[in-house]
């Protein structure tokens, strides 16, 4: 932190600037430097008139070094909560220093950065688009835990505060001048400076709004009869969207509602408590382990050969103008790549582009976009049945239905047009990389891309290398996923690959359970309660039942072809009859598991279990732990991902966490498929895996890399 001491008009600048790092974090050499600096103004605060604070970096403060409190363990609790209290006493000390302070936002403010500027007087923010403010800490199992949440509640509100804090919603320059968060704006740097030291000037004998005794909390406090129904219902929702496996929202509505029934410096220490026991808990390790650091890794390229160039696409051509395509083609359009997508006929081709149309429409409606720029997007997608127009296009990726022979002749046909040295990618779920690259020239140059469905909201693709895929190839469909936005994750090809692999073991574990006589609506409820977003039922009705039972077929076919014995899951059986017997298909064949109602009078028109599930696979005298029914369904996606791990399909637990939570949704509390064994502790994990074997089959064995790590407790 550099001090430009008292001017000429008695006002003292502090810029932070910390040393070799790229942004500002509020780490412990950060907080002593705070502190002498503080104790330095009360000293000399008769010969200053102000004190203006702003950063040498682009952004004003990223917040607390998460790099620290990951570190910190449940046994350090107290010592947790003295730095915590320590911290919060410095910037207390700041805003009754007894002049103005100002903060002069240069950059964005998050987490600990916005805490930092809520402690000054004054607030002027630049108004730039690239800048944000907001408590990100939610996402990360945390709460604010330097004054954050008291003083945005006494700031905005309980009711007003709560998207913020509970939510983590972040704000431009101009919401957060509108909310409050900001006093003013500045057009430069220049302007922000000027504004800052004229407020000093114009207002010798600032103070916080809570501070004073004519302070009254916006909105009302908690016992105000219009909140009463506010706190009620608040609980019960949070406990809905949670489960009651995210601590940090609940622990952030209590920290509120209890802090705003206090005076200041009390609630300050109901929020330290709250922060301590979220920060030393194993969920808070678990989310920014995964959230931030793994994510950061991936976003730097981590899993992505580094001796090869950067590239980026220039023309993308799509093979199928389906669900699939469509949404591809989207996700090449928002992002400035021109693309083309073929199918089989132009009117086709056309529907696909419609997909495209219809969610602009949406965003002009919405005003996140005008018009012009939806209609620009729109022309960059080509649509045709002419495998011509494919030309000078520099990678193409095939997403037709899941047929080798379909998939290996629009590959051949497309070949051709391809721009020299492009690539070939398949979007694939299932079908091994190595043999669908028969059908290209260069096997070298052909490359699996698989994104998931819808592809306007989710954010994963997962890379598949085949055997002869090279590294150039990896490294410019890992480019190309970066430069549509996408999240990319690496994994070796194998039939199933990682995601679908691991998913599928979700789906057939819950449908197993049924076929063991367990209430439909208690498998799909623990899952839910787990953390899953749907049941198995429910997401094997979404993929559809008869391509489930084509899958499983194709591979009996393959295995029958290599010589090899091909075990069928429990939950075959049952998928055969609802589809041979029953004729219950999938939610597009209007039935499965689910019944899916046209008349808005049948259960409001909203899906709802067939009854008959119970009559016909139901068993009065079977009955399981609750707690089983858990842990089967958690505890099969992380066994198959150690496994995935000991046969080289995965190279890292950070592709596994990231891939398990944002392509198949395992819990994000968890961290993901190979954190939750952490979470769980590799020696109880393996015990309780160990149970479920003998309980319930093979499938739960322990697989040999666990075993290993279980012998010498080593987490993952």
């Amino acid at each position: 932190m550099s001090i430009q001491w008292a001017d000429a008009d008695g006002i003292v600048t502090l810029t932070i600037d910390m040393p070799g790092q790229p942004v500002n974090t509020m780490n412990a050499a950060f907080q002593r430097a705070l502190a002498d600096t503080v104790t330095r103004l009360e000293q000399e605060r008769d010969a200053i008139k102000g004190v203006i604070i702003t950063s040498g970096k682009d952004t004003f403060f990223a917040g607390g070094d998460l790099r620290e409190l990951i570190a910190i363990p449940a046994d350090r609790a107290n010592e947790c909560f003295r730095m915590v209290e320590g911290n919060k006493a410095v910037l207390r000390r700041l805003e009754k220093l007894g002049r103005p302070v100002v903060a002069a936002l240069n950059g964005s403010a998050l987490g600990g950065g916005l805490e930092l500027a809520l402690a000054c007087h004054h607030r002027i923010s630049l108004d730039q688009s690239r800048i944000q403010f907001g408590f990100p800490e939610v996402t990360l199992g945390l709460l604010p835990g330097a004054g954050g949440v008291v003083r945005t509640v006494r700031l905005l509100g309980l009711q007003e505060a709560m998207p913020y804090l509970v939510e983590g919603k972040r704000v431009s320059p101009q919401e957060a001048l509108a909310k409050g968060f900001v006093h003013a704006l500045a057009k430069d740097t220049a302007e922000l400076m000027a504004q800052a030291r004229a407020w000093i000037l114009a207002n010798p004998d600032a103070r916080q709004p809570w501070d004073s005794d004519t302070y009254k909390m916006p909105g009302g406090s908690p016992n105000t009869p219009k909140l009463m129904p506010m706190q009620m219902v608040a609980p019960a929702m949070l406990r809905e969207k949670t489960r009651g496996n995210y601590p940090a929202p609940e622990a952030i509505l209590c920290a509120m509602v209890e802090g705003a029934q206090v005076d200041f410096d009390n609630a300050l220490v109901i929020e330290g408590r709250y922060f301590t026991k979220l920060a030393t808990g194993q969920v808070a390790k678990n989310m920014i382990g995964t959230f931030f650091f793994q994510m950061q890794e991936i976003s730097a390229g981590k899993s992505r050969p580094r001796e090869i160039p950067k590239w980026k696409a220039s023309k993308v051509g799509i093979l199928g103008a389906g669900m699939m395509g469509a949404g591809i083609a989207w996700a090449n359009a928002t992002k400035g790549v021109s693309c083309v997508l073929k199918d089989v006929s132009a009117e086709q081709a056309e529907k696909g582009k419609s997909y495209s149309a219809k969610l602009l429409e949406k965003r002009v409606r919405q005003g996140r976009t005008s018009q012009e720029k939806a209609a620009e997007t729109l022309g960059r997608i080509q649509p045709t049945a002419s495998a011509a127009d494919l030309a000078g296009c520099d990678l193409i990726i095939e997403a037709v239905f899941e047929k080798r022979e379909l998939k290996a002749e629009v590959t051949r046909e497309a070949e051709q047009f391809l721009a020299p040295g492009g690539i070939m990618a398949s979007n694939t779920s299932t079908l091994p990389i190595t043999g669908l690259a028969n059908a290209f020239s260069d096997a070298s140059r052909f490359i699996g891309l698989h994104f998931f469905s819808p592809v306007d909201k989710m954010q994963l693709v997962e890379i598949i290398r085949g055997a002869k895929t090279s590294d150039e190839t990896l490294a410019r469909a890992y480019d190309y996923v970066q430069q549509i936005g996408k999240l990319p994750i690496v994994v070796n090809d194998s039939r199933g690959f990682f995601t679908s692999r691991v998913f599928a073991t979700f789906v057939n574990e819950g449908i197993a359970m049924l076929g063991e006589g367990l209430p439909a609506a208690l498998i799909e409820n623990a899952a839910l309660s787990v953390g899953m977003p749907v049941g198995p039922l429910a997401v094997q009705d979404e993929v559809s039942l008869t391509l489930s039972l084509h899958v499983t077929n194709q591979m009996r076919a393959d295995y029958a072809a290599e010589g090899k014995p091909f075990v069928a899951h429990p939950s075959t059986v049952i998928v055969e009859r609802m589809v041979n017997e029953f004729k219950r298909c999938g939610k597009a064949a209007g039935a499965g598991f689910y019944e899916y109602p046209t008349d808005p009078s049948v259960n409001g028109g909203k899906k709802y279990l067939w009854p008959q599930l119970e009559q016909l696979f139901g068993k009065k005298d079977v009955a399981i732990p609750y707690e089983d029914v858990r842990d089967r369904l958690l505890y099969i996606q992380s066994i198959e991902t150690l496994r995935c791990l000991a046969e080289k399909v995965l190279e890292s637990t950070r592709d596994a966490n990231i891939g398990s939570i944002f392509g198949i949704g395992f819990p994000g509390w968890t961290g993901g498929a190979v954190q939750f064994v952490n979470h769980v502790g590799v020696r109880k994990f393996t015990e309780r895996a160990e149970q479920l074997r003998g309980l319930y089959g093979e499938r739960f064995a322990p697989p040999s890399l666990l075993q290993s790590h279980a012998r010498d407790n080593a987490p993952f």
